[in-house]
């Protein structure tokens, strides 16, 4: 028996994006999904894309609220799956993401949510970066090792012990939902596709106007705080003390992170710094972006852009190449498991 899974789509104003986002959720193979679409009052014709495809939604509202945590929540209240994800209406699922999610939770009942590999894709659908991960626990979310929010998908009764999306958090709202959840039940990774290869979940859109490319200094805010909350939790404070340099140089590690992708080199530098002194022997497996800010502030940034444009463009058209290539597992499409691949899937520009 196929359980149900419930996907929550926040929107607001992305009617660029919405309905390839709307596409992939319809494209998928698994045969018991509910989408539910929490509008915050768009006025960029995202309402009329909603109302045509309204007759696939199990349930849609536009109104005005407080933010993403708030939308998410009210679509998650209403949800009705044994199993739950939302996916931003930017973003994408790509073939076969729900039914390779359900049929490893359904394998094992003692997981509370699972997690896969995603690409990164631009405005026009172009893949940018590959987003691999790999056998991570609670443990590593506290070291604040970041998983792919679209490619995750989580179990509804941990969710309610966990109590949802904070809804005081704007940027760090998912990973903070993951280490509550983490506390209560394992995690699995089901990246790796067939025989090892990489055959990710979801597509993460970056564009403009995306929170993470927008506003990486309130990632960066939002990460600190997040550490400190750490210490104020019962299930997790005594980690936290015992593993206090290590907590503390993730957490640094991610927010030079962010500051550099911000285009505060000076402030990332010192992020980093800090981050080489608390936790060395990781810190310096991300050396190339410390680099990179040190020889920003000596005046070498144009030249450091061209060559990393260049090298990006090359990256890329070997992603690009690669995911034409990619046999996506498709679970249920004739009772067993067949093969699809990403030629028109909606949102995607391989070609490009």
């Amino acid at each position: 028996m196929n359980v149900l899974v419930s996907v929550i789509t926040p929107s607001f104003n992305q009617a660029s994006y919405l309905e390839y986002t709307l596409q992939s959720v319809q494209g998928q193979d698994y045969p018991a999904v509910e989408h539910l679409v929490v509008d915050g009052g768009s006025t960029d014709g995202s309402i009329e894309i909603i109302r045509r495809h309204a007759h696939r939604l199990a349930w849609w509202v536009s109104e005005p609220d407080q933010g993403q945590a708030e939308a998410i929540n009210k679509g998650l209240q209403r949800a009705s799956g044994e199993i739950v994800a939302w996916l931003n209406s930017d973003d994408l699922y790509l073939p076969g993401a729900i039914s390779r999610a359900a049929a490893v939770m359904q394998a094992n009942p003692e997981l509370g949510l699972v997690y896969g590999d995603a690409v990164t894709i631009d405005f026009q659908g172009r893949p940018l970066n590959r987003l691999t991960f790999g056998e991570w626990g609670l443990e590593d979310l506290l070291h604040f090792r970041i998983i792919c929010q679209p490619a995750v998908f989580m179990r509804r009764q941990v969710l309610e012990q966990a109590g949802y999306l904070d809804p005081s958090y704007h940027m760090m709202l998912d990973h903070h939902l993951w280490v509550r959840m983490a506390a209560l039940a394992p995690m699995r990774y089901i990246g790796g596709g067939v025989d090892g290869k990489f055959i990710p979940l979801a597509a993460a859109r970056h564009h403009p106007t995306a929170k993470n490319v927008s506003q990486p200094a309130r990632f960066a805010d939002e990460t600190l705080r997040l550490l400190d909350w750490l210490r104020t939790q019962p299930r997790l404070a005594e980690y936290a003390a015992h593993n206090s340099r290590s907590t503390r140089g993730g957490a640094m590690r991610l927010v030079g992170r962010y500051l550099l992708d911000g285009g505060q080199p000076a402030a990332a530098l010192r992020a980093y710094l800090e981050a080489l002194f608390a936790w060395p022997g990781y810190t310096l497996k991300h050396a190339h972006r410390m680099s990179y800010a040190f020889l920003s502030l000596l005046g070498l940034g144009p030249a450091l852009d061209r060559w990393r444009k260049a090298s990006e463009a090359k990256a890329r058209r070997l992603l690009a190449d690669q995911l034409r290539r990619t046999e996506f597992p498709v679970l249920y499409s004739s009772g067993g498991q067949d093969y699809a691949r990403l030629e028109n899937w909606p949102g995607l520009c391989l070609e490009c």
